[in-house]
C-alpha cells in the first residue's frame, strides 16, 4: 500500500499513543518511588532499542549516531528533561493538575513550530487543539487545584519539552532519531542517581513487579519510537494533539483492570475527545497529500 507523507505521519502517531495507552496503568501497579521508577523507565527501553538498532544499522551502529548530530543531541537532553520534569511535577501536585499542563502540549507544539520552522497549523487544526483542550478542562476543572504552583510550572516545562524535542525531529526530518532516542534514554536512567540515596533501593523489586517493569518498557519503547519517527513526515503539532487520546484512554485502562471507575464527567469528555480527534483523523486520512 501506498501511503502519502501525511497518512505515513498519522498513521504512527495513532498507533504511538494507543501502545502507550496502558502506560499509567503500570505506573499504578508498579509499586517503586519516582525516582526508583524513572530509573526503569530509562534503562529497559534503552535496552529494548539498543537490540533493535544493533539489527538495523550492524556495523553502521555507532555511524548512525553521529549523522544524528548535534540536533540529535539537543533532542536526546530535551526527552530526557522532559521524562524528569513529568516525574517532579506529579510529586508537586495532584494528578488533575499535571494532566492539565500535560494537555497543553499540543499548543506549545504549534508555537514553537510557527516560531522556529514557519509551519503554521490551520485553521481546523487550531480548532481541533482547542477542543481537545477544553474537554480535558472540562473533565478536571473541579479536581483542579491552584496552589500547587510548583508541581504546575513543572508540568508546563513537561509540555514545552516534549514538543520542543517533536520540533527539532521536524527540523531535521530527514534524520532517523531513533538513536537519539536511545541517547534520551540513557540520560534519563542517570538523572535519578543524584537524587536516589542507595542502589539497593532500584534493585528491591519482586517478580511481579519485573515482569511488569518489562512490560511498561516494551509498550514505551514502541510508542515513543513510533512518535519519534512520525514528525519526518506531519508537522510536529499534528503528532502532539493524539496525545490527548492518552488522557482519556489511560484512565480507562486503570478502570478495566484495578476497577477505579472513571467520573461522569471523564466518560462524557472522554468520548468527546475520542471524536473530535477521530472525525480530524479521517478527514486527514482520506487526503491524498
Amino acid at each position: 500500500m501506498n501511503l502519502s507523507d501525511k497518512q505515513k505521519g498519522i498513521t504512527l502517531s495513532l498507533i504511538g499513543v494507543l501502545v502507550i495507552t496502558p502506560d499509567s496503568l503500570f505506573i499504578r501497579l508498579i509499586n517503586l518511588q519516582s525516582w526508583e521508577l524513572l530509573f526503569y523507565r530509562g534503562l529497559v527501553p534503552l535496552i529494548f532499542l539498543f537490540i533493535a538498532l544493533i539489527f538495523y544499522y550492524k556495523k553502521n551502529f555507532f555511524q548512525a549516531f553521529f549523522i544524528n548530530g548535534m540536533a540529535g543531541l539537543f533532542y536526546a537532553v530535551l526527552i530526557a528533561l522532559g521524562n524528569t520534569t513529568f516525574v517532579i511535577s506529579i510529586q508537586n501536585t495532584n494528578v488533575a493538575n499535571t494532566l492539565i499542563m500535560i494537555a497543553l502540549t499540543p499548543f506549545a507544539t504549534a508555537i514553537l513550530s510557527s516560531l522556529f520552522l514557519n509551519e503554521h497549523p490551520s485553521k481546523k487544526m487550531w480548532a481541533t487543539i482547542i477542543a481537545c483542550f477544553l474537554c480535558v478542562f472540562f473533565i478536571f476543572y473541579d479536581s483542579y487545584q491552584g496552589n500547587r504552583i510548583f508541581g504546575d510550572i513543572f508540568g508546563l516545562l513537561t509540555a514545552i519539552l516534549v514538543g520542543g524535542g517533536a520540533v527539532v525531529i521536524r527540523y531535521a526530518k530527514l534524520v532517523n532519531f531513533l538513536p537519539s532516542l536511545l541517547i534520551s534514554k540513557l540520560f534519563t536512567l542517570m538523572i535519578p542517581f543524584a537524587f536516589i540515596h542507595s542502589f539497593n533501593d532500584i534493585l528491591d523489586i519482586n517478580s511481579k513487579e519485573l515482569y511488569l517493569i518489562i512490560a511498561m518498557g516494551a509498550c514505551l519503547c514502541i510508542a515513543l519510537s513510533f512518535m519519534t519517527l512520525a514528525p519526518r513526515y506531519i508537522p510536529a503539532y499534528e503528532v502532539e494533539i493524539f496525545f490527548v487520546l492518552e488522557t482519556i484512554l489511560g484512565p480507562l485502562w486503570v478502570w478495566l483492570v484495578i476497577a477505579e471507575s472513571p467520573s461522569l464527567k471523564t466518560i462524557i469528555g472522554g468520548i468527546l475527545i475520542i471524536l473530535i480527534i477521530m472525525t480530524y483523523t479521517f478527514s486527514e486520512l482520506r487526503k491524498k497529500s
